[in-house]
């Protein structure tokens, strides 16, 4: 029999598959979340969102001004008898996250400012590299009932990749057409969970702290993409792995409490995933396949002989066989030419040329994105 012999790339490939068959996709592990984790392969997570315990140490029952309870977390999960117990607590699963996660993964951590600090220190130690901290500013936060302070209006994620130079991922393009083509910056007016949304039996929330869908979205499509592993230690109802099933991502939970399992998964049950074309998002110029000109006119998107105009008709070129384009005197490409009929250091071709078409004049850009669409794989 003859021996296959393999390069680093394919076995490094190979082993990435190996270890992905190994993984409890689409399951929540039982107990503690550091035991859970430890039955998860090294370097086999792509993402981790951490939204663990605040502590937040609350002093006695809150009540409104009319004297009705105000539904706290008074839950056991959220108690912890010192700081120092917390911290270790801390470090245990972030030790364990980090051994988890591939080189070019993230993680992601919520929390108050009871906790958050503290946590971040931790990360810090332990050797994540923080790339941002987003504010998460609620559009509808409870009010501060005694009047005592200010209303707490806000939470704060905390973004982190595996080291200083580390690779990750960053769908820049994806958060700026999300934003109205504005880039998305680190301040995220989002509402709490309500209404539908949020999990209730018997009329009461079945997890004080549900996070809402659309932060996680925001997240989700932020920092992976399609077919990637997201991890949450902390998984309660399941908003990240409803997330995951709906952005076409594959999830693991681990959660000790009986009750938020099995609401988890029926919640997840109920998620509808998008279309596979609708998973598309915008790429970054930087990922984004490159189409010379010339493909679009040898392919007959734009064929040699077209005049091509700039918006306001202002200028005019003829397309040559090979890609060029003419305009009097000047011979070029889109790009250099575009830039030559208006007196300017540079030009987008793609967006400056026109064609004339039956609904008036269209950019060249739209040709290129037939093109794209016919050509992909």
């Amino acid at each position: 029999m003859a021996t296959v012999l393999l390069n680093k790339p394919e076995k490094a490939k190979m082993h990435a598959t190996n270890v992905r068959e190994t993984l409890p996709l689409g399951q929540i592990l039982d107990g503690d979340c550091i035991a859970a984790m430890r039955s998860i392969p090294a370097k086999s997570i792509d993402m981790i969102f951490a939204d663990p315990p605040y502590n937040l140490q609350l002093g006695g029952d809150l009540s409104r001004p009319d004297g009705s309870a105000v539904d706290a977390v008074t839950d056991d999960w959220d108690k912890f008898e010192s700081f120092a117990t917390y911290d270790a607590f801390t470090k245990g699963w972030l030790a364990e996250a980090r051994r988890i996660l591939k080189p070019g993964g993230s993680i992601w951590v919520i929390g108050s400012y009871h906790n958050i600090f503290r946590v971040g220190t931790a990360m810090q130690d332990a050797g994540f590299w923080i790339l941002n901290d987003v504010i998460w500013r609620k559009s509808n936060p409870m009010p501060n009932f005694k009047g005592t302070r200010f209303t707490n209006a806000h939470e704060t994620l905390i973004w982190a990749s595996m080291g200083e130079k580390a690779k990750y991922t960053f769908n820049y393009r994806a958060m700026k057409t999300l934003n109205d083509e504005l880039q998305m910056r680190s301040d995220w007016v989002l509402p709490i969970c309500s209404g539908a949304e949020r999990l209730k039996k018997g009329g009461t929330k079945v997890h004080p702290t549900q996070k809402p869908e659309a932060l996680l979205y925001r997240v989700m499509l932020a920092t992976t993409n399609p077919g990637d592993v997201v991890l949450d230690p902390f998984f309660g109802t399941g908003t990240t792995g409803a997330v995951a099933k709906r952005l076409g991502r594959e999830w693991i939970g681990c959660e000790r409490e009986s009750n938020y399992r099995e609401a988890a998964l029926e919640r997840i049950e109920m998620a509808l995933p998008l279309d596979e074309s609708a998973l598309k998002t915008m790429q970054s110029k930087r990922q984004a396949p490159r189409v010379a000109f010339g493909a679009l006119v040898e392919n007959g998107y734009v064929p040699a002989g077209t005049t091509l105009f700039d918006k306001k008709r202002r200028h005019s070129a003829e397309v040559r066989a090979d890609g060029s384009i003419v305009a009097g005197k000047e011979v070029g490409s889109i790009h250099g030419v575009g830039a030559a009929v208006q007196g300017a250091p540079s030009c987008n071709g793609w967006t400056f040329w026109h064609v004339d078409g039956e609904g008036g004049l269209t950019p060249i850009d739209a040709a290129r994105q037939l093109y794209l669409l016919a050509t992909e794989d």
